[in-house]
């Protein structure tokens, strides 16, 4: 392998990074509220919240990403007329935002079961208590169901931010310029394909790295079995009365 090859290709590769990190942390972020409206509606009990929940969730995690975002990329465009008469086309001409939207509705889909596990692993005591406490079931899921149910679904849903960050490389489909677009076109220009998607593996590597470890930091910051900070004790003067 040329490494001067690889290095020049590297650095030309991460020129797409910053367009990696805006699909990852966009869809991430829509995704993950739209996870958490689904896992409430899944856990309702009302069949009018919980049967399109589940309708939802069937379809988009039995398909795939791929096909779910050429139908909105290129599906969609067959109702041009129509999408302009409703002032979206500027929405869904743009690769990125129908990207963002592809990945987000996806994600959003998994996350969700995800989020519906760590909901129903909160213990009934807990529920109880609060309920003794005299909390409301909106202070009762904002301050004991979703802390505990985030710090149990926490390590699966780092597998979900990884899969994602990984997910955004088929935006380079609709022609998109991130890190695996940029090497497809390099690809194109010089033939070199390992030494380039050996580079464009060491960027995935290396954001996958900082996603995990991240993660990791967060579920120990949630550990209740993390060391607490102790009150300092009262000082006492040299009086013997305490200051």
């Amino acid at each position: 392998m040329d490494l001067s090859f690889m290095q020049a290709t590297l650095l030309t590769l991460l020129g797409g990074l910053p367009l990696t990190l805006h699909l990852t942390a966009s869809s991430i972020l829509l995704g993950g509220a739209g996870a958490l409206v689904l896992a409430l509606m899944r856990t309702s009990g009302i069949v009018l919240l919980s049967a399109p929940a589940r309708a939802y969730v069937f379809v988009f995690r039995g398909t795939p990403l791929l096909i779910q975002l050429f139908m909105i990329y290129y599906g969609l465009g067959q109702f041009r007329p129509a999408l302009q008469d409703l002032g979206l086309w500027s929405f869904f001409r743009d690769p990125y935002f129908c990207a963002v939207l592809a990945m987000a509705m996806n994600t959003a889909a998994y996350s969700s079961e995800i989020i519906r596990g760590g909901l129903a692993s909160v213990p009934p005591g807990a529920l109880e208590a609060a309920s003794a406490c005299g909390m409301r079931p909106l202070m009762r899921l904002r301050r004991i169901v979703l802390p505990l149910a985030i710090r149990q679904a926490l390590p699966a849903y780092g597998n979900e931010l990884v899969l994602m960050a990984k997910a955004t490389s088929l935006a380079s489909t609709i022609t998109l310029m991130e890190v695996t677009g940029l090497a497809g076109k390099m690809i194109a220009q010089t033939y070199r394909a390992v030494e380039i998607f050996a580079c464009a593996g060491l960027i995935y590597l290396a954001l996958t790295l900082i996603l995990t470890r991240a993660v990791l930091l967060l579920e120990w910051w949630l550990s209740p079995r993390r060391p607490r900070r102790q009150p300092a004790p009262p000082t006492i003067c040299t009086t013997g009365e305490p200051a």
